[in-house]
């Protein structure tokens, strides 16, 4: 009898945890900050942005004049990214590189679909639409990312 009362006390206890405490941490939304943020950078850098609306900003500098491509195509990119303090943290070489634009952020996917094969600018692209409000592969959570792409061709 004294083997059974352990495990049953055991499980009283357990069950008596405080479950209104979540384990997991919520994502903190940063539209409005990023907002505040894009719309600085674009002022202090003299830049005539559009905004689509998801809230990704982009700058045509030349649209291109080959293939436009589609939110499923296969592109060739070449791209510098770096932050809103212009600090690099990624960059291709000049001869891009290709993937699918399903198999990259959101912001790339709306954005690249506004360059025709030639054309080049820039995404501002807001944390939403890129990595999120978490740590993700070295780009801090809530980050808001700025691509110099320039889109070589359409696959």
């Amino acid at each position: 009898m004294k083997l059974l009362l352990i495990p049953v006390l055991f499980l009283a206890l357990v069950s008596c945890k405080d479950d209104n405490k979540s384990e997991t941490i919520e994502p903190i939304d940063y539209r409005v900050q990023n907002e505040a943020d894009i719309k600085i950078y674009i002022e202090e850098n003299s830049l005539e942005a559009q905004k689509s609306d998801t809230g990704l900003y982009y700058v045509i500098n030349e649209p291109g004049t080959g293939t436009q491509p589609t939110a499923s195509s296969d592109v060739t990119v070449a791209y510098k990214g770096y932050y809103l303090s212009e600090q690099v943290f990624d960059e291709s070489g000049s001869d891009g590189i290709s993937f699918n634009l399903q198999q990259v952020i959101k912001g790339w996917t709306e954005g690249i679909t506004y360059f025709k094969e030639g054309g080049d600018g820039l995404l501002l692209v807001p944390s939403h639409l890129g990595y999120g409000s978490f740590d993700n592969r070295g780009i801090p959570g809530g980050s808001v990312l700025i691509f110099e792409v320039n889109l070589i061709s359409v696959n």
